[in-house]
């Protein structure tokens, strides 16, 4: 299904991408994962409507609705830009209407990724390069602490992963790396083109 057709069957609008880039360099522009690449990760990846998925950087939502959608999974959206945050408020209420999903599922935080208080049910982690690896670093602390008070399996999905993650993670976490979905005809040609799914090994 191409990526306007996704949109039109969830009501929504998470196409384009971000103007300019944010003054700070730790932030990145704002890309929303092709629907084409979720198809791919969730034929090899399973959740189930008990899991709750945190997206770092989920702009308008697509992540979000996508994986409410499909399982019934509870997801939470975090966001620094307020246009986007409030685009991924205005796709919930269509989405709502379209879908007659639980509002109670789905949740949307404008604040930075430091920022957002990890939920103890909260088992699942988003990343399409959001942002600099130091506060990649500092979120993924975020989550150990929540892990150290509210003991569960935590897994960390990266999207087109960088290297500068892929090498905190294995050198300097407790993550390790479960699963690796490559993506058929575009991995070939760029070898980013793939998740890595990391695990917590607790």
């Amino acid at each position: 299904m191409k990526e306007p057709d996704y949109d039109e069957r969830l009501s929504i609008k998470t196409g384009g991408d971000q103007k300019g880039n944010h003054p700070s360099f730790h932030y990145h522009r704002y890309e929303a994962t092709p629907y084409s690449a979720l198809e791919v990760l969730f034929v090899n990846y399973e959740l189930k409507s008990s899991d709750r998925v945190v997206d770092f950087g989920c702009g308008k939502g697509r992540l979000n609705f996508y994986v409410n959608y499909l399982c019934s999974a509870t997801v939470v959206g975090v966001e620094m830009n307020d246009t986007f945050y409030q685009e991924a408020v205005a796709n919930l209420d269509s989405y709502l209407k379209k879908t007659n999903k639980s509002i109670e599922k789905i949740h949307f935080h404008c604040s930075l990724a430091e920022e957002y208080e990890i939920d103890p049910l909260d088992n699942h982690f988003y990343f399409f390069n959001p942002f600099s690896v130091q506060v990649f670093m500092n979120v993924v602390k975020n989550i150990l602490v929540s892990v150290e008070t509210s003991a569960r399996e935590v897994e960390i999905i990266l999207y087109y992963p960088s290297e500068d993650y892929i090498f905190y993670l294995e050198n300097y976490s407790s993550f390790r790396l479960r699963k690796e979905v490559t993506l058929p005809g575009a991995y070939e040609k760029n070898p980013n083109e793939r998740f890595l799914i990391y695990r917590l090994d607790y």
